[in-house]
């Protein structure tokens, strides 16, 4: 799928992986409108081509005006789609202050799964409604998972819970959109050197580093936003999960 006089939605994208895409986007051509929380867009950096909407992921009426937005210019037609919004707190199941909260695990369902689906079927709609290219596309979805989702560790029973759902989502999302010219694609990513873990050690981080198999590093927001590129420009990649984590199988802790 082509990139230029299109439109791109990233959510998440003032920071992180986010915003590693926008811009990646924004230099291939699209223009990119990054929708984030109002505090994140308005620290967010200053990229040619990317403007910022303060948008919760959680308010339909919100994802609505974004989405509306972005498809306000028929000369560029919203084709691109990238959820990147997320949040990872960690609670054990049973820890030492008792039952895991009930409320912190509906946030994060509500932010990392039900946020990514109402990007994706807000936007679907609208992207349905919008001209073919000779090959029959309209558009391309990307989600973002995590290897949680099939290696979670203690603590992450939320977010691995959250994560999983998003896999589950790929393929009879790709499925049911397939009528409409609409590839939808997920990227579960390792270890990334995110803001996430800016507040980490560098004896942390190297330990982190460490128990990748291959490259023995922490991945890059700029590899992740490579490879959504690459899933754009292969027509053929639909309803699958890729892994992006150096051979990273995680540990139980």
């Amino acid at each position: 799928m082509q990139l230029p006089n299109t439109t791109a939605v990233v959510t998440g994208g003032a920071s992180g992986l986010g915003a590693a895409t926008a811009a990646a986007l924004a230099s291939a051509g699209a223009r990119v409108l990054a929708l984030d929380l109002p505090e994140a867009c308005a620290g967010g950096p200053t990229i040619d081509g990317v403007s910022y909407v303060p948008t919760d992921v959680t308010s339909e009426d919100q994802v609505r005006a974004a989405v509306g937005q972005a498809s306000d210019d028929p000369r560029r037609p919203l084709r691109t789609v990238v959820n990147c919004a997320g949040i990872g707190p960690s609670a054990r199941v049973l820890g030492r202050k008792g039952v895991h909260d009930l409320a912190l695990f509906r946030t994060v369902v509500e932010v990392n799964l039900v946020g990514s689906f109402t990007v994706l079927a807000i936007a679907a709609e609208v992207i349905a409604a919008t001209e073919p290219d000779p090959q029959g596309q309209r558009g391309v979805v990307v989600n973002t998972a995590s290897i949680a989702a099939f290696d979670g560790q203690v603590g992450q029973a939320a977010y691995s819970a959250s994560k999983g759902g998003i896999v589950g989502l790929t393929l009879p999302a790709a499925r049911d959109l397939a009528q409409h010219g609409i590839r939808v694609m997920t990227i579960a990513p390792g270890i990334v050197e995110t803001p996430m873990l800016a507040t980490v050690s560098e004896e942390v981080r190297a330990g982190l580093a460490a128990g990748v198999p291959f490259p023995r590093r922490l991945a890059r927001p700029e590899e992740y936003a490579q490879l959504v590129l690459a899933v754009l420009d292969h027509d053929y990649l639909n309803g699958e999960t890729i892994r992006m984590d150096g051979a990273l199988r995680m540990a139980p802790r």
